[in-house]
């Protein structure tokens, strides 16, 4: 099946590992050109030689703390830069909390909004013009169902994704007479390298398998993570022509996990 993105540029930020490599690797796959935003510069450059070298297609990593307006000035200037537009956004970079609203001060509430919210503004503001003049385009955020259905152990995430829900239906109608499609999707467990982290430091290296087994089992459903290619194929598919009249929403990806409907 073509999904119609051959030589379609794309920005992915948190673009050098995990479910945001996974998406750069999916678009890639298609014929897309990437940009992988990322602040491991070294790692970054690794992954996009590789990419290039496998599927055939143009892929740079531009450095940068897309948490910062500078990171993300510097992001979109690179990206213009090396390929002269834009055509696709993926919203990605991001990362779990660990606080209580009582004990957590501003400094950790202004640095997580920056950079689950601010970056998403700033990067919009940024590639929108691109997209008008190529006619038309697609953003897509990364949130989490955590956006509706919170962890107790996370506030600031919690509603730091739950804002990005909100600004993501907000620019959908902004631009939606601009032929650009803005979505949300809200993945549940996935299987990236901070959860296998994570698990070690808590269960041992002997442990760690049977623990992220018992989280599964507590979210339900399928009671598994999903693997970051799962997850890429979601947002490859939102990104391409076969979803074209899909703006304004947010999908959860779940894998059953999600208790309303």
């Amino acid at each position: 099946m073509d999904l119609g993105l051959k030589n379609k540029v794309a920005i992915i930020t948190g673009g050098t590992v995990g479910i945001g490599l996974a998406i750069a690797e999916g678009l890639a796959a298609e014929g897309a050109n990437v940009v992988l935003a990322g602040r491991d510069g070294e790692r970054g450059k690794r992954e996009a030689a590789r990419i290039t070298s496998q599927f055939g297609v143009g892929a740079i990593a531009i450095a940068c703390d897309v948490a910062t307006a500078e990171g993300c000035n510097h992001l979109i200037a690179g990206g213009m830069r090396h390929f002269g537009g834009v055509d696709i956004l993926i919203n990605n970079a991001g990362t779990g909390s660990n606080e209580t609203i009582a004990e957590s001060d501003d400094a950790k509430w202004q640095y997580y909004w920056d950079l689950h919210v601010m970056a998403a503004v700033r990067l919009a503001r940024g590639v929108v013009p691109s997209m008008k003049v190529r006619g038309g385009g697609v953003v897509l955020h990364n949130a989490s169902i955590c956006a509706v259905q919170p962890l107790w152990y996370e506030p600031i995430y919690n509603t730091t994704k739950a804002a990005l829900l909100m600004f993501s239906k907000t620019l959908a109608n902004e631009v939606v007479k601009e032929n650009i499609r803005v979505n949300a999707v809200n993945p549940g467990l996935v299987l990236t390298s901070d959860w296998i982290k994570t698990a070690k430091q808590i269960a041992g290296e002997d442990g760690y398998k049977s623990h992220l087994q018992a989280v599964a089992d507590e979210a339900g459903g399928m009671q598994r993570f999903a693997t970051p290619q799962e997850l890429a194929n979601f947002f490859v598919f939102l990104c391409s022509d076969k979803a074209s009249y899909s703006t304004g929403s947010s999908y959860f990806v779940d894998g059953g996990w999600l208790k309303t409907v």
